[in-house]
């Protein structure tokens, strides 16, 4: 049995699917949530041997707590299955929570060349985290889409938002709870061929996802 499971909210991503489940980590277990995909995004993942999870609710927020409601490792790793990450780099920040050096260990994006990160997320992405800096003093440089933290603890932090805001969310109830939080750089890859981000592939997606944003902000 894997001691963690690494959680991929996708959405017709199977193209994206094909070249990164074979790079997983051995020494991790895989949970596909299907977000509503009309591709062979289930298919190609259950092949591969990953569990696969339905989650019929559009949102980031509600395929990535799915996937950690699914979950049974004591540790969940969460990484956008676009391609975009090398799993591998999963597992130093899971060292980090399992030697007790962090409580949330996440990723900060380093692209791997200019043109990945279009310049109207990279504002979004900055906007943000500098109004939570002033607000509750929030550590990292960048959302988080690849972190790793004990399942328990992100279940008991009772993250509500089921859109684009919850990992907005997660850095601001996780640093008033006292966590220890620590960001590393990770590379920042093209996206898999066939496929477009939701958020950042358009201005409208950032837009839509800068609300999500404000809304969890103005609580």
């Amino acid at each position: 049995m894997h001691d963690c499971q690494l959680v991929l909210p996708c959405r017709d991503e199977e193209a994206a699917l094909r070249a990164l489940l074979p790079k997983v980590p051995a020494s991790l277990g895989v949970i596909v949530v299907d977000n509503g995909s009309t591709d062979g995004t289930a298919r190609v993942a259950s092949s591969a041997g990953a569990t696969v999870v339905s989650e019929a609710r559009p949102g980031y927020g509600a395929a990535v707590h799915a996937g950690l409601v699914a979950s049974t490792a004591p540790y969940v790793a969460v990484m956008d299955g676009d391609g975009s990450f090398d799993p591998a780099d999963v597992l130093p920040l899971l060292e980090l929570v399992r030697a007790g050096e962090a409580d949330l260990a996440v990723g900060r994006r380093v692209a791997v060349r200019r043109g990945i990160w279009p310049w109207h997320a990279r504002l979004g992405n900055a906007l943000v985290l500098a109004w939570l800096r002033r607000r509750i003093g929030v550590v990292v440089h960048d959302i988080a889409p690849l972190r790793v933290a004990r399942r328990a603890d992100l279940i008991a932090l009772s993250v509500e938002d089921r859109r684009s805001g919850y990992p907005v969310e997660l850095l601001d109830r996780a640093t008033r709870a006292g966590w220890h939080i620590v960001e590393r750089d990770v590379a920042y890859l093209p996206r898999a061929a066939g496929t477009r981000s939701k958020v950042s592939g358009s201005v409208r997606g950032t837009l839509r996802a800068a609300h999500d944003f404000w809304k969890v902000l103005a609580r």
